[in-house]
Formats: C-alpha cells, sequence, structure tokens
C-alpha cells in the first residue's frame, strides 16, 4: 500500500489525521508485515512447481559478533537448484528453524530455503569483523545457503568481497557457471594456444562461458548443439562469443563429419572434450577425441548413460572425469577460490566474459505471499521443461 501526504492531508484536524493513520496501520496489520523479510521455502522435497512457497519473516536483529547481516540483491535460479529441491541432487540444505516462533520456519516446522548463488549487499556488521563494513558487496561461498531470500544472518567465512566495479548480474553469476566453465579447461591438460577442445551443450549456460574464456586463452572450440527452428540466429550468437565452429548433432552422427573435423584442426589431436548430455551424442563426440586426450563430464542432460567403447581407453589412452563446482570448493582453501575469483573479475572487466543472456524476475514487496508462490512456481515450471532460453535471476523485495 502506498500512503502519499498532500497538502489536503495536511489541513485535515489533528483527530481526523490520527484516525487516518489508524486505519492505515490496520490495514497494514491484516496484509503483511511492516518492512519485513521474505523467503523461497518448502518443507519437503518433490515438483518445484507444487512445494515451493514464499514465506514472510520479520526483520533481522543486529547481527551477533563475528557475523553480518546481508540483503540479497540478485539470486540465479539454476538447473541444479530445480534438482536440489526434487531431492535428486548430492548436496542437500540444512533446514532452517529461525524464521519464526511459531508455524513455518519455526523449532516445529523448520523450513528449507532454496538457492545456491546469489550477490548480497552487507547491511550490518557483528563486533569482530574488521574486513567487511556497509554497503560492500558478497557472493556466497557456503553452498546451498539459501539465497531466495530477502536477507540473513550469515559468517564471514561463508562469504567473498566482490568489486562493485562489476554490475549486479555479472557478480550474481560468478560463483557458479565461469568457476566451472574456467576450471574444466584448466585443471586436467594443459592447453596451449591453438589447441582445440570440443564440447557438446554448448548453448548452455557453462558452454556458452566455455567458448569466451577459450577464445580469450586463444583455444579453439568445435561446439555441439541441438537442431532446432532458430538454429542460424543460435550460431551466429555462439560464434559472436568466440565459438570457432558450431555444429549440431545431427552433423555428429554424419559419416563424412570425422573427416570435416581433421580438415579444421590440420591432423592436430583435440586433447579434451566436455560433456553434459551423456548417451550416444558423447559417444560420439569422444570418438573424435586423439591421443592422451581427457574426458570431463559435468552433466546429463539427456539422462542417459555415459557409454564409451573400450578400444578408446586401449588404443587411445583415454582418460575420463567427472567434474562438481561444488567439490572443487569443499576442497580448496579460501586463498584459492579468492584467486579464482579475482581471474574471472579480470575477465569481466577485460570485456572477455559477458554476463549471460537473462531476465529478473521482480518479487515486489507490496505482493501477498500467496501471489509471490504464484509467480515463483510458474518461473520453476517454464525452466523445468526447458521453454525458457535465458537465464532468470530472482530479485526479492522486503514486503511492506
Amino acid at each position: 500500500m502506498n500512503v502519499a501526504f498532500t497538502s489536503r492531508t495536511l489541513s485535515l484536524s489533528r483527530p481526523q489525521l490520527f484516525r487516518g493513520i489508524r486505519k492505515v496501520q490496520s490495514s497494514f496489520a491484516t496484509c503483511s508485515v511492516l518492512s519485513a523479510n521474505r523467503a523461497v521455502v518448502y518443507t519437503s522435497n518433490g515438483d518445484p512447481s507444487q512445494v515451493l512457497s514464499a514465506l514472510t519473516f520479520s526483520n533481522l536483529p543486529p547481527p551477533p559478533p563475528n557475523t553480518v547481516n546481508v540483503r540479497f540483491l540478485l539470486s540465479p535460479i539454476n538447473p541444479a537448484d530445480i534438482n536440489v529441491i526434487e531431492g535428486v541432487y548430492p548436496a542437500k540444505p540444512n533446514p532452517n528453524a529461525s524464521l519464526s516462533s511459531s508455524g513455518k520456519g519455526s523449532q516445529d516446522e523448520p523450513v528449507f530455503v532454496a538457492g545456491n548463488e546469489g550477490l548480497a549487499e552487507v547491511t550490518n556488521v557483528g563486533d569482530g569483523v574488521t574486513h567487511l563494513q556497509p554497503n560492500d558487496w558478497v557472493i556466497m561461498t557456503r553452498q546451498q545457503a539459501g539465497t531466495w531470500s530477502t536477507g540473513m544472518n550469515v559468517k564471514p567465512q561463508d562469504i567473498l568481497k566482490v568489486p562493485r566495479s562489476l554490475n549486479d548480474v555479472e557478480a550474481a553469476t560468478i560463483t557458479v557457471n565461469p568457476p566451472t566453465a574456467y576450471n574444466m579447461l584448466h585443471d586436467f591438460v594443459q592447453l596451449n594456444e591453438g589447441d582445440w577442445v570440443i564440447q557438446n551443450g554448448a548453448n548452455g549456460a557453462v558452454g556458452q562461458v566455455v567458448i569466451q574464456i577459450a577464445a580469450a586463452k586463444g583455444l579453439k572450440t568445435i561446439n555441439l548443439i541441438r537442431n532446432r527452428n532458430d538454429i542460424a540466429s543460435l550460431t551466429e550468437y555462439l560464434s559472436n562469443l568466440g565459438a570457432t565452429h558450431v555444429v549440431t548433432y545431427d552433423e555428429l552422427s554424419d559419416k563424412s563429419f570425422r573427416q570435416r573435423v581433421k580438415e579444421w584442426t590440420g591432423g592436430k589431436n583435440i586433447r579434451l572434450g566436455l560433456n553434459c548430455v551423456s548417451g550416444k551424442p558423447t559417444t560420439l563426440m569422444t570418438r573424435l577425441l586423439g591421443q592422451n586426450a581427457h574426458l570431463v563430464s559435468y552433466g546429463a542432460m539427456s539422462k542417459e548413460p555415459l557409454s564409451l567403447p573400450t578400444s578408446l581407453f586401449i588404443f587411445k589412452n583415454l582418460t575420463c572425469h567427472g567434474f562438481w563446482q561444488s567439490r572443487w570448493y569443499d576442497s580448496k582453501s579460501s586463498g584459492e577460490r579468492e584467486k579464482l575469483v579475482e581471474t574471472l573479475v579480470g575477465l569481466m572487466r577485460a570485456g572477455k566474459l559477458k554476463e549471460p543472456s537473462h531476465e529478473i524476475l521482480t518479487i515486489q514487496g507490496s505482493e501477498g505471499d500467496e501471489e509471490a508462490s504464484q509467480k515463483i512456481r510458474h518461473a520453476i515450471a517454464t525452466l523445468a521443461k526447458g521453454q525458457h532460453g535465458k537465464k532468470i535471476l530472482l530479485k526479492m523485495e522486503e514486503t511492506f
């Protein structure tokens, strides 16, 4: 509810004015909590379009010593977030029983707050915290922190400061897809300028970052995508990002394709393959790899198993790896995490890594919990069906 005090308002008598204020206060009391927080929560795993709901909760108290309060600015909705809510993802969030004294979010009915990635702004700093101050931008380093919220209290070791010279979309999306792409390109094989990389799912969020980081390093890429009605515009888009060649899975199945690849590479071995699809397309892609190559799998969008000929291991000495960015974070020190983020920030500042194609889903403070719940469920249902080509970033306003 918006209240505008005009010259007519000021001309009211004192009793009239107080009656008007009491009426406004009563209206607030019946519809929402004044200037409160809100989170997207669930009490059990299942279909996100069914189990998710918005929950309004009280403003945060001042932070206890050695903690900080943050306000989330943007929080991406990633495919892995949907899998976590469904209960089919290895990483599990901790239940939250501190949002309310009774009902949902209390000790009697704890909830899970959705969201793993997000950009937040420090609003209040507890005693003992010296390296952070209000208005600093931070990102989450603790997995499944519950970022689909307006605010929370966090420990300093669970966040990492990022420069405000980035735009909010760049900062909000820096902890999942860019690190995954960067680490897969650097951790398994030493690649030099002019070397080749082949990947499937190249139009995905990680695939697009792979293209850009590879181009920045002088690497050449063969990028496999599913055929579609807008194939020409998508091919142009990926080429503008830096893709050397963009190819459909239909072309990959053609027996003459192997010869085309040899002509492109000049017979040079392709030493790294990146897989997020599995199934037959990955089997065909892996056959194009050269001697002593590495295949890195970070997904299985086809929901089919990874099946590879034994001959590739015997005669080509193929090495296969699985990659999970969450495991990387768990195994690395805070200094190593900071160094990675600094590298990615440098690529963004240099214009070599663009923000993802996106749209922002705003949950307005004036919207009730039920209306907010419906908007979120609809967005999740659309993403789950693969009917949305852009990354959705959630912007949740404090309720009023």
